[in-house]
Parts: C-alpha cells; structure tokens; sequence
C-alpha cells in the first residue's frame, strides 16, 4: 500500500446536545467487529456479541456513510506473542483467516467502506484512523472526501481499539460521539476509559439517543 497523505485537521465544531439524528454529513464507524473478537475467537472481548443486534439497528438510520475497520495482521505480527521480542496479544485477525472477516452477523449496506489496519508485520495500530482502504487512502481522508463532520463510534474493544479510532477522530476535528451500548471492552470496570473520553471531547450516548431500536444495556 502507498504512503497515506497527510490530513489537515478539520476545526472543532459545536455539538448540539440534543441534535443527535444522523444525516449526510455524518459516518458510523464500527470498529473492528472481526470474528476473532467474538466469544470463541483468538482474542474475544467478553459479550462482544452482544452488540451485533444494535449496530444492525444502527445501520439502518440514515448515515451518509457507514465505514468498518479490521485489524488485518501478516502472519508474523509485532504485536503477537509469537513475535520476538514477544508482543502483548496471541496471534489474531491475520489477513485473509476467517478469524479477520467480519461478524457474519453485521448486514452492512454494498456502500460501506472498508479500512484495513496493522497491515505490516513491524507496525500496529489500534486506531482506525491508522488504517487504509484496499487503495491505501487513509481513513480520515476517505471522510473527508466524502463531506463528512460528525462521526459515530462503536465496536470492539472498547479500552483499545475503540477508545484510540474515538480521540483520533477528535483529534483530527470530527465532532465524535461514541455509542456505549455498541461497545464492549476487555476490563471489568470500563468506567475510566468512558471518562477519559469525556475529558478528550468525546461525546457518549447510548443508542436509544440516536433514534436507533431500545435494547436492554
């Protein structure tokens, strides 16, 4: 993949607490919902099934573009235990493996956007904004082009990747909210990432917020 572009920062605009309805200018962007995320996969986030129902809620309001990230490792990855030096994680989502797929149970519109992330054997990214589509344009430029401001965050897991694609998504001047109920984390008490958050200008609501369908939390 080519070298990503660099991206001018788009400015920080006003959130209206209460104008949560997705339109035009606004992205979902469901992070890492791979198979071996998922209860019986290399590296599964606990409950991190519980989420597909919501998200195929979510899908169905009226985003103006809906983008996945996967992790999408080589065989030999820096971040595996199998590494040398050894990495934190057992080898997982390796390119290609049904463990990389997306949860079959995600129905996602032909339109969705894909970006693929940890691609080289001697780099990791936990954020989606590290990622590339199949041309390698980078993720925020991929937004960019297509006039959005606003992006709604959700996926596994929660204290990782999660937390880094949401204040990167800040960072970069998109007003950004995550969708709690559409996440699940690996730490017991999540409490101190949800506030990190907060304190980085990441906005968090549940999904009921967004109009999607109730779901017990």
């Amino acid at each position: 993949m080519s070298s990503p572009p660099e991206i001018t920062p788009l400015p920080h605009a006003e959130l209206h607490p209460l104008d949560l309805t997705p339109g035009a200018s606004d992205a979902l962007l469901i992070v890492d919902v791979q198979n071996d995320f998922l209860p019986g996969g290399a590296l599964a986030v606990p409950e991190g099934d519980a989420i597909l129902p919501i998200i195929r809620d979510l899908v169905r309001l009226p985003f103006g573009l809906i983008a996945t990230s996967q992790d999408w490792h080589p065989a030999e990855h820096v971040s595996f235990q199998t590494a040398i030096p050894a990495g934190k994680w057992p080898p997982h989502c390796v390119a290609h493996t049904h463990g990389a797929a997306l949860a079959s149970g995600l129905t996602l519109p032909s339109s969705t956007l894909a970006v693929f992330k940890g691609t080289q054997a001697e780099q990791d990214s936990y954020s989606a904004f590290g990622g590339t589509d199949a041309q390698g344009l980078p993720l925020a430029a991929l937004l960019q082009k297509q006039d959005i401001t606003r992006v709604f965050v959700c996926g596994l897991a929660l204290d990782y990747c999660v937390r880094a694609s949401a204040l990167d998504a800040h960072a970069m001047g998109f007003q950004t909210i995550l969708i709690t109920d559409a996440c699940r984390g690996i730490a017991e008490d999540l409490t101190p990432i949800l506030t990190e958050l907060r304190e980085g200008g990441v906005s968090c609501y549940t999904s009921q917020a967004l109009g999607a369908l109730k779901h017990a939390q």
